[in-house]
């Protein structure tokens, strides 16, 4: 039986299949795959499974000179108790993610900034308070002391909060211009006991890097959503 030109003919026919295979481009980079990154030069991705999802993927990315977004780090993350929900369609007190493209404000905690932070960082003190009062000016805002219009019961005293605002990034979402009622107080911030009541939270000694590696000039940002779906994060 002569199998050598059998063996030579079959290699022949998978030689243009390999080649095929060897000219596709490597698989786009989650960044790469969105609709907008922010036009910055730094970027978190939060990502989590579907809209109900807990937990899900955190990644920061850097964007090189000729445009390759390249991943920096990763963490598993923490959302919301109720999940994930468009931006624009949030409300209050629902425990919800923010799904939706944000700028990032400013660092803070009650511990001291890790070393090497150069991001704008604002240090937690006893009178450092997080206005949510929806009859308030202040409402959305870091204030310090407490603003007579804005009531305690509806202001979140930062310090309290010694695990999870060890360290933590103010999330730009409904800050701009704030609409009552949607929602204040979203961060990106040190792990709690579980899911979060609406931020984005990672392991602290994640959180201690992201600020290290954040930095003001490359207008970072973060795009907060789900695998698929009308919250996709390819969709911001």
């Amino acid at each position: 039986m002569r199998t050598g030109p059998v063996i030579a003919a079959a290699l022949l026919l998978l030689l243009p299949l390999s080649a095929a295979r060897a000219a596709e481009p490597p698989p786009l980079s989650l960044p790469a795959r969105l609709a907008d990154t922010g036009g910055g030069t730094q970027l978190i991705t939060a990502e989590a499974p579907d809209p109900g999802a807990t937990a899900g993927t955190v990644t920061w990315w850097e964007r090189r000179g000729d445009r390759r977004w390249v991943k920096a780090g990763s963490a598993p993350a923490r959302f919301g108790a109720g999940g994930l929900v468009a931006g624009e369609r949030r409300r209050q007190g629902t425990s919800t993610t923010p799904a939706g493209l944000y700028d990032l404000r400013f660092g803070f905690g009650i511990e001291a900034p890790p070393p090497g932070t150069a991001y704008p960082y604002r240090r937690v003190t006893r009178d450092a308070w997080w206005c949510q009062d929806n009859a308030s000016a202040s409402y959305n805002r870091w204030v310090r002391p407490l603003p007579a219009d804005c009531r305690a019961e509806e202001a979140e005293h930062l310090i309290t909060y010694g695990k999870q605002y060890a360290y933590g990034v103010v999330i730009g979402f409904n800050y701009e211009r704030p609409v009552r009622g949607r929602g204040a107080g979203i961060f990106l911030h040190v792990n709690g006991d579980g899911p979060t009541a609406g931020c984005v939270s990672v392991p602290k000694d994640a959180m201690a890097r992201i600020l290290t590696w954040l930095r003001a000039g490359a207008r970072p940002h973060i795009a907060i959503g789900t695998a698929s779906g009308s919250t996709a994060i390819t969709r911001y």
